[in-house]
């Protein structure tokens, strides 16, 4: 496993870049899990443009103004803390990590060096004034411009995800009364960022995306439709991130013997002891894998983690257990596919947003079967269990009022 670049680098080609420890491999697969639904989503949005779903919007826009100080300013900031925290850790990388802080700690620390801040404030700054000013007029001008529905891409990811990391920590706190109590009592920055509920983000975001389609005119069912796919494989390349770093969402202890039937796989995607996790329960474990002492004790990530990885050792769960990531992530690719293959034959507007409900319900439902979970505040179901069924159910109630309320697309607007 590979809590971080850092010791991938290590591992795989044998160089060692300290400020590699800063960005975290389940952090990592989130940014390409949003760059891989983007791409996707922007060509159904361009599709469904081309089939007159969505229009293109004209909006009124200054061109030619001076560069003003306001924007200078922000961007000034921005540059200040880029040279005050990214280049000093980058710099100094090699020292900083040696002692037992956790790269978070030293990202959001007031740790950091003047200097530097200053010349990227006047590099950010005076480059965005150099440019705006380039584009100058002596009178600006007003004109009119028309905005593609693709062009929203970006304003459309932002509040997915500004809308999903919310509800992620949030479902995760209902979920949790422990981490709920810790979270107001003790507060700090790992209870801050650690724990998140997917099922929180999916909600949560989507209402976001859904007040923002309303807000811009989008027609919401031919949106759901064009993200679905995305969506389903978004979830998929997030659940690489889990299985790369071993983030605690795996299954139960799994101590049988691996089907005939798969003696074609490795042994890992039967069970796993997901050496290197980031999580709390572990033997001490030599490189070559052979495990020196148990650890019987619960320890925070970072307190002797640092220490180890100095020494070469690392993090090993006590037994196997079912890689669920790994296999959310097969799942999702193929459900992914599946809509993808049926985007361009389903006729009625929003039949496959409801597929992809039923899909994903059923997906997660089934994983939970296998999956270390808690009950949901006192039940006899999980969280994810509970959120599943609703999906599913929902996802059949709109196919069937979408099969009574026809809403066909003609034939001859489909491109061929």
């Amino acid at each position: 496993m590979y809590p971080n670049l850092y010791i991938a680098a290590k591992d795989l080609f044998g160089f060692e870049i300290p400020f590699l420890k800063m960005i975290n491999s389940f952090g990592l697969f989130v940014a390409l899990a949003f760059i891989t639904a983007g791409f996707f989503l922007k060509k159904e949005l361009i599709r469904k443009t081309s089939m007159g779903y969505f229009l293109p919007q004209e909006s009124t826009v200054l061109v030619g103004a001076p560069p003003s100080f306001i924007n200078i300013t922000i961007q000034s900031a921005l540059g200040f803390v880029f040279g005050w925290k990214f280049v000093y850790l980058m710099i100094n990388a090699d020292k900083l990590f040696d002692h037992l802080n956790t790269p978070q700690e030293l990202l959001f620390n007031f740790q950091g060096n003047l200097i530097y801040g200053i010349v990227g404030a006047l590099l950010f700054g005076g480059y965005y004034y150099w440019e705006i000013n380039k584009k100058r007029l002596i009178e600006p001008q007003t004109k009119k411009v028309t905005i593609q529905p693709h062009e929203h891409m970006g304003s459309l990811l932002t509040v997915a995800a500004i809308g999903g990391i919310v509800g992620a920590k949030l479902f995760h706190l209902i979920e949790d009364p422990e981490s709920l109590r810790e979270f107001f009592s003790q507060p700090s920055l790992q209870s801050f960022i650690g724990g998140l509920n997917i099922y929180g983000g999916l909600i949560i975001g989507g209402l976001s995306v859904a007040i923002y389609a309303r807000i811009y005119n989008f027609n919401f069912l031919h949106l759901a439709d064009a993200t679905a796919p995305s969506l389903m494989l978004a979830y998929g390349v997030g659940r690489i991130g889990c299985q790369v770093s071993g983030d605690g969402d795996w299954g139960k202890v799994n101590n049988n013997p691996k089907p005939e039937v798969l003696n074609w796989a490795p042994d890992w995607a039967w069970k796993y002891h997901f050496p290197n996790n980031v999580f709390n329960s572990y033997y001490r474990m030599s490189p070559d894998g052979t495990v020196r002492e148990k650890i019987a004790r619960d320890i925070k990530f970072g307190e002797e983690w640092t220490s180890y990885a100095s020494e070469g050792f690392g993090k090993v769960l006590i037994e196997p257990v079912y890689p669920t990531s790994f296999y959310e992530t097969l799942m999702a690719i193929a459900i992914f596919c599946i809509l993808w293959s049926l985007r361009r034959r389903i006729k009625t507007v929003g039949v496959l947003f409801s597929i992809y409900l039923i899909f994903n319900g059923i997906e997660r439902l089934l994983i939970e079967q296998i999956r270390v979970n808690v009950n949901f505040l006192g039940l006899p179901i999980t969280q994810a269990e509970l959120i599943s069924l609703l999906l599913i159910t929902c996802g059949i109630l709109l196919f069937a009022y979408l099969g009574r309320n026809r809403q066909t697309v003609s034939a001859t607007h489909i491109p061929k």
